[in-house]
């Protein structure tokens, strides 16, 4: 049995892509995207028609709106070929406007539905901002499923179990980053494998807290630098995994084990937490690496939409 065999045996494993033409070899349960990842594919050859075809379907209407096209499209796409739920992402530029973004979260479902989608195959992705986790809760309490992004944090993990969402995405790979480079020259690799990465242990801590209370709310791995970060975390809920890495655990028969697991955690001895608002921002501000990397994806997020905004304006 090969590792991604392996991993499937304790962990959902999702696809991090919006290439849906590399999904179906690995057999994903569901399929996560991004603007970022939108961008890259509606600049191969591939699907240069899918962009040109829906700009000029929708040509004159909102550039938001067609823009929303252009992502259900490709969720669409992906849907064909998975059995589980696509993540289509609010413009991240409205992860300070709750209403807002209910609002973007409310019509890419409505587009989903036209195309005989049932809600319960699309998850809403929203930045993990107080505003959006409030967003969420809206959307939640609407039947509308939501999956919390950029979620750095273990106040922004609290916050969003507290507001019942579907599923959070820790982002383990940019975790990491952020800390080997702050280190700098300093950074010991080896020291900082495994359950010592602090991408990993981030998640490990956010898992034990959602089981140990039994916080219904999904956990799902992001942001993945390397396969050991992955197997790190085998038996996470979900864990979304990008082709390259996918074909890396297909491609190894190494043993895999089980590394996190529920009656574990349920026996662990932990403090109860939870956030209001203002204990909310105090503790993110108070965490310097997840401050910012949070307003860095926003951003990136909010530059990779305005160059899609570009090349459907020039399609």
């Amino acid at each position: 049995m090969n590792q991604l065999d392996a991993l499937k045996q304790f962990t959902t494993v999702v696809a991090d892509t919006g290439d849906f033409r590399q999904i179906a070899a690995f057999k994903p349960q569901d399929a996560t995207t991004n603007p970022s990842l939108i961008l890259k594919a509606v600049q191969k050859a591939d699907y240069q028609p899918l962009l040109k075809e829906t700009v000029a379907q929708f040509r004159g209407r909102p550039l938001d709106e067609i823009m929303d096209r252009l992502l259900v499209r490709f969720g669409c796409e992906i849907l064909s070929l998975i059995p589980g739920r696509v993540s289509t992402e609010v413009d991240a530029r409205l992860s300070f406007d709750t209403q807002a973004t209910v609002a973007r979260a409310e019509r890419i479902v409505e587009l989903y539905q036209a195309q005989g989608i049932h809600i319960d195959r699309v998850l809403i992705k929203i930045a993990a901002t107080w505003e959006g986790i409030q967003a969420a809760a809206q959307l939640e309490r609407r039947g509308i499923h939501t999956n919390l992004t950029l979620l750095f944090s273990f106040c922004q993990a609290v916050a969003c179990g507290q507001a019942k969402v579907q599923l959070i995405s820790p982002f383990v790979g940019r975790i990491y980053d952020w800390y080997k480079k702050t280190a700098g020259a300093s950074w010991d690799e080896a020291a900082h494998a495994g359950v010592n990465d602090p991408g990993v242990a981030s998640v490990r801590a956010i898992y034990q807290h959602y089981k140990r209370f039994d916080i219904a709310t999904e956990i799902m791995g992001a942001s993945f630098r390397n396969i050991g970060q992955i197997t790190a975390l085998a038996g996470c809920d979900l864990l979304t995994i990008s082709p390259e890495l996918l074909a890396q655990l297909a491609a190894s028969d190494a043993p895999l084990v089980r590394a996190l697991d529920v009656q574990v955690a349920r026996a662990m001895d932990l403090p109860v937490i939870s956030y209001d608002e203002p204990g909310f921002r105090y503790a993110l501000n108070e965490d310097a690496m997840a401050t910012d990397k949070l307003a860095e994806g926003i951003r990136a997020f909010a530059v990779d939409t305005r160059k899609l905004e570009q090349l459907m304006l020039a399609a």
